[in-house]
């Protein structure tokens, strides 16, 4: 579903990506781990548009997306961010609809309502919800309408972006839980990106590591344990020392 090939950009001096290879089969889940800057979220910007990579090419369902229409690119994606990124000013229901409400693809106000509501109780959050405000929800509370915004408009592709972060252990586990149901009811295919180790094993069915701008290791979940390389080891591991230098 996305093959990237050699993909390569540097912010002046910094360059984040060096050459990245990586392929996602159709409706497999893949996460990408690695330290902090070394340009997960990047690569995320990249498939999407959001930054344009220095060299290299990205397919999607072998499809070059700089030679696809824009407008019908995005639609086949959902997107839960980190730090959810619901608008405050907007209702839970219309953040979970904000993309049915507009656009070509536009539903009608009651039917995008309803729609939200129905997304809303797959996440676990009852129909009273909808009329609230972010604000008015705990953070796992916003975490899940984050989500089911990126399921609302059945999206082929969903990205998460450090799902669990800012989460209590017992919450994190409910998130990776309904991700994984989601994405496999869904039959959808997914790239997630973090550091969080229980989300891998909740999460995953194949893993690609992100270090020194391009992917060290990737293959199944199943495998990632007994794996012999050193910088896969020492971060899913937690460990000080090794091959990949710690800051003091």
């Amino acid at each position: 579903m996305i093959e990237l090939q050699g993909l390569h950009k540097a912010f002046g001096a910094n360059r984040v990506l060096r050459g990245v290879d990586l392929t996602v089969p159709r409706g497999e889940s893949m996460v990408i781990i690695g330290g902090s800057g070394t340009g997960k979220s990047v690569l995320l910007k990249c498939i999407l548009g959001l930054v344009k990579p220095d060299a290299g090419q990205i397919l999607i369902e072998g499809q070059d997306v700089t030679r696809v229409d824009r407008e019908a690119f995005l639609a086949r994606f959902g997107m839960l961010f980190q730090g959810g990124a619901l608008f405050d000013s907007l209702s839970v229901w219309q953040n979970v609809a904000f993309r049915l409400l507009r656009g070509p693809g536009k539903r009608p106000k009651a039917e995008a309502r309803e729609i939200a509501i129905e997304k809303l109780r797959r996440v676990g959050l009852k129909a009273q919800v909808a009329d609230l405000f972010p604000a008015e929800l705990s953070g796992g509370m916003q975490k899940r309408v984050g989500l089911a915004r990126a399921i609302a408009a059945e999206p082929e592709i969903i990205f998460f972006d450090e799902p669990t972060t800012g989460l209590d252990p017992i919450m994190a586990g409910v998130i990776n839980e309904l991700i994984r149901e989601i994405v496999v009811e869904m039959g959808a295919t997914a790239m997630t990106i973090t550091h969080d180790m229980s989300s891998v094993r909740a999460i995953a069915d194949d893993v690609a590591m992100l270090h020194d701008g391009v992917i060290q290791w990737t293959g199944p979940v199943a495998d990632m344990d007994a794996a012999p390389d050193p910088y896969l080891q020492q971060f899913i591991h937690g460990r000080a020392d090794g091959p990949i230098e710690a800051v003091r």
